[in-house]
């Protein structure tokens, strides 16, 4: 029973998709409904799956052979069953808004179709016993969200979905390659196999190249960049999914190598250490400059996804008793998850009523709002760390965990890796002032629109006389996200502590958690400096340097980052488009520069050569036209499209003439399919040729990794 629902889980939601497709052909609101029947019953299905664990606690597998040439195979434990609950709620929230957010898209069938798809591929990609599953559906998840992001198809959203499509392409290209160099050093491609298959070996080569496709996806700096561009075009039910969930399949992937392949290495962990501080602090700052609420919020994905792997490196750096890291971790994965789930969704509230994001545009809107205001303050307090919600027992673990290897390299030595006591005391501080960033931001969005009234007293007015501002379905799933957090907070030892430990056994920790005194002065310690860091930056900076005062005496908030420190334009896009093909064409000039000296040395050699290759050309041809080809006449040239989409025209033309002079003679179709296909068909040109541009340098730098791989292994084998 417990097989038939881990394939559930991963098939249910892909063959839905299919007959969602069909019945949006003939009925949008019997698809909608029927799209959320099925998140509805994924959602339930998950927790079947998560009750039949927590009851038998054992491990279930699924192994489908021959499927993909490997085979497929899933399984499930602590861990991944709260994941798979977890994805199958936020699924469910979502589905229940994206009918009053989407009633007036275009394309909503196409919507849903990929929404189901990346839902099927994202559970699989939890419920993945081997990191070729892992592989297979998290490309699929990465092309199925690039629609997502890409939805409007207006010139930002193709942008924006071209860098994430690029990112993910190039990301997956090289996780590839380091499943390669994995497989040939460890011979096994099992999760649960990894942690001894890899011991004693140097698999760091196979890591990095793994950790550089899995940290595309969470957002890790410096392949963040696709976050701050996607989130602000994307539909809102689409953003919290991708920041909320889909950025875990990252951090999962991350969690694979640090515990499985790196397992309590201290050379790793500091340098996971150094990448999560780096994360933290950027996107945290990046957060405090924007001032569009969900570039804010895409921002602050960045940074929370920096929090995780400061814990991840800390797991690495404490070895053995790293049981807080563990810990903290995790629950900070779950919160982020629900945080960013309420937060966009709000965010969805303001623009399906606004079309607007920009804070000086939509502030004021929520002054009336209590409900709003209310689920947004949740979100808010969870995600600034503040005492009794969630947030701020997971921040407090990692922090403790910080504090407790101090403590621990202060008396023994042999625990530093590369880092001493005042230099974690550094990254304790940064740390500290990330979590007051991150309050600071929050303010920000919700004295914006909660607090201040708009310059425009007649728009003020229309905000405040809007009260049909969301619809039933939308309340209710929201207040039951929003509910969690005081919820788990209020409640740590009997909520957050037992999800740790169903989840620790997969990330390497054994034994049981000592009982944490969360709510002690000396834990509170840390959160009540955070959230003084962060009010000082919200009164001394936000208020002061970050608003300007306009000529009728207002207030407006103002974007003072600089421009040229945005990497994709100044950096990724430059080096990709303009020095990456100029060294290529340099290469290409020397090479037949050095051809044409060749030939002149060797006249001979290089006549024979030409000879003999115009010869056999020759002969192809020749062979090809007398046998396949046999010299047909040239086609006359269309006006659009091509033979096949003119072919397909005339016929159904010729099907219209019919029934036109038989079964619709009272109303005829006049519609020129030969003209209505060739639009179709170039359209598919366009839509192909986006997608060309990502995976041409995808396929580029492929190449060159693949063939820096093949050097890698002989050097390796004849060494």
């Amino acid at each position: 029973m417990s097989k038939c629902l881990i394939g559930s889980l991963v098939f249910f939601p892909l063959a839905a998709s299919i007959i969602s497709f069909l019945i949006g052909k003939k009925d949008k609101k019997l698809r909608n409904g029927f799209v959320k029947l099925v998140c509805i019953a994924e959602f339930l299905l998950a927790v079947g799956l998560f009750a039949g664990y927590t009851a038998g606690n054992e491990k279930i597998d699924l192994i489908l052979p021959g499927i993909c040439g490997m085979g497929l195979s899933f399984t499930t434990d602590g861990f991944r069953s709260i994941y798979a609950v977890i994805a199958a709620f936020m699924w469910a929230i979502t589905a229940l808004l994206s009918e009053e957010y989407f009633a007036h898209y275009r394309n909503r069938n196409r919507y849903y179709f990929f929404y189901l798809i990346t839902l099927g591929a994202t559970e699989a990609v939890f419920l993945s016993a081997d990191l070729y599953t892992t592989f297979i559906f998290f490309e699929i998840m990465s092309f199925a969200s690039y629609v997502w992001v890409a939805q409007d198809e207006r010139e930002a959203s193709l942008r924006a979905a071209l860098t994430y499509l690029t990112v993910a392409v190039i990301g997956g290209m090289v996780m590839l390659m380091g499943l390669f160099l994995l497989y040939t050093q460890s011979g096994t491609l099992v999760i649960s196999e990894l942690r001894q298959a890899c011991a004693g070996k140097d698999v760091t080569v196979a890591a990095i190249c793994l950790l550089f496709g899995f940290g595309a996806k969470a957002g890790a700096f410096p392949l963040h960049i696709w976050l701050p561009k996607a989130h602000p075009v994307a539909p809102a039910p689409a953003s919290a999914l991708l920041s909320g969930i889909l950025t875990k399949t990252g951090v999962f992937g991350i969690l694979v190598i640090s515990c499985k392949m790196m397992f309590h290495d201290g050379m790793w962990g500091t340098f996971l250490l150094v990448l999560g501080v780096l994360t933290m602090v950027v996107g945290a700052v990046l957060a405090l400059f924007s001032c569009d609420f969900k570039r804010t919020l895409a921002c602050s994905s960045v940074s929370q996804i920096g929090f995780i792997l400061v814990g991840v490196g800390m797991q690495g750096l404490l070895g053995e008793e790293n049981l807080l890291a563990v810990r903290g971790t995790f629950l900070h994965m779950v919160n982020h998850s629900l945080f960013k789930q309420v937060l966009f969704s709000v965010a969805g509230v303001i623009f399906m009523n606004l079309h607007k994001l920009d804070l000086n545009e939509i502030r004021g809107f929520g002054r009336k709002k209590p409900w709003l205001a209310g689920i947004y303050l949740m979100g808010t307090l969870g995600i600034g760390g503040i005492p009794l919600w969630s947030g701020y027992v997971s921040k407090t673990l990692i922090h403790e965990s910080i504090v407790e290897y101090i403590h621990l390299i202060g008396e023994d030595r042999s625990h530093i890796a590369l880092f001493g006591v005042s230099d974690m005391k550094i990254i304790e501080w940064l740390f500290l002032i990330s979590g007051g960033l991150t309050v600071a931001y929050m303010c920000k969005l919700f004295a914006a629109v909660f607090l201040e009234e708009n310059r425009d007293k007649a728009v003020q007015a229309s905000f405040d006389a809007n009260t049909s501002y969301i619809g039933m379905p939308g309340r209710i799933a929201l207040t039951a996200a929003a509910v969690l957090f005081p919820l788990f907070g209020m409640t740590p030892h009997l909520t957050m502590d037992r999800l740790a430990d169903l989840a620790q056994p997969f990330m390497g920790a054994e034994g049981e958690a000592h009982r944490i005194a969360y709510f002690s002065f000396t834990n509170l310690k840390g959160g009540l400096i955070s959230i003084g860091i962060g009010l000082a930056i919200y009164f001394m900076i936000v208020r002061t340097w970050m608003m300007k005062k306009t000529p009728d005496g207002n207030k407006i908030y103002t974007n003072k980052w600089p421009k040229i420190l945005d990497l994709e334009d100044y950096l990724y896009r430059p080096v990709l488009l303009q020095i990456l093909p100029g060294i290529c064409g340099g290469i290409c000039y020397v090479l037949d520069h050095l051809m044409d000296t060749a030939a002149k040395i060797l006249p001979i050699a290089g006549s024979v050569q030409a000879g003999f290759f115009d010869t056999v050309t020759d002969g192809v041809i020749v062979f090809l036209r007398k046998t396949i080809y046999k010299d047909s006449p040239v086609q006359y040239e269309l006006d659009e499209g091509n033979e096949v989409t003119a072919f397909l025209g005339r016929m159904m033309n010729r099907i219209v003439y019919l029934l036109n002079h038989t079964i619709w003679r009272k109303h005829p179709n006049t519609t020129d399919y030969v003209h209505r296909m060739a639009l179709a068909f170039a359209e598919f040109k366009e839509n192909t040729a986006i997608i060309g541009r990502s995976l041409s340098y995808g396929l580029i730098l492929f190449c060159l990794g693949f063939c820096a791989t093949l050097i890698y292994l002989l050097v390796s084998a004849f060494s």
